[in-house]
């Protein structure tokens, strides 16, 4: 029989953390456990969706496991999805922003007509960490014009103070060492 997932809490459980990866000492929090099981996916863009009460045009989902996310979401909303990446990951015209990492420096982008001038955006990853990525994605969303509503995230590691980084109306379903 299989198991029923009502809630963020039922799903929880279903994360594992995967020591020394990408690189030894980090602590790499998996949720494909999550996504490959039918009925806690379900949760988890439901519980993303129940925490949105504003109106927004368009989802930045960032790469990679945040395009999951907010695919769903921008489907589910009937809104345009926009995919922010790595540097040299997409085709055409795109907007870049550098940003500083704990050591050293990285670059995203975005085509640059994937966001017209007064477009509300809502900004969707798995995870807030330190906040460089997110806030990278919404001085992104602001150089074309765009006005980030909010951030979604599934989890948040608190201790990081990633939040603290960014603009208004930030909203984790899970927050780890809070």
């Amino acid at each position: 029989m299989a198991e029923t997932y009502r809630n963020i809490d039922d799903i929880k459980n279903l994360l594992k953390v995967v020591p020394d990866f990408p690189k030894p000492g980090i602590q790499f929090l998996d949720i494909s456990p999550v996504l490959r099981t039918p009925g806690a996916f379900r949760v988890l863009i439901q519980e993303l969706e129940r925490s949105i009460d504003f109106e927004f045009d368009k989802v930045a989902a960032i790469e990679s496991r945040g395009f999951l996310l907010g695919s769903a979401l921008a489907y589910n909303y009937h809104k345009g999805l926009v995919l922010v990446r790595k540097k040299g990951k997409l085709p055409g015209q795109t907007v870049a922003h550098t940003y500083e990492l704990e050591y050293g420096t990285d670059t995203l982008e975005m085509t640059e007509d994937a966001i017209k001038p007064g477009d509300r955006v809502l900004i969707v990853d798995d995870v807030l960490a330190t906040g460089g990525t997110a806030q990278a994605t919404q001085t992104l969303v602001e150089k074309v014009g765009g006005e980030v509503l909010g951030h979604r995230f599934f989890i948040e590691i608190a201790p990081l103070h990633g939040r603290e980084r960014l603009k208004n109306n930030i909203h984790s379903l899970i927050i780890e060492g809070a």
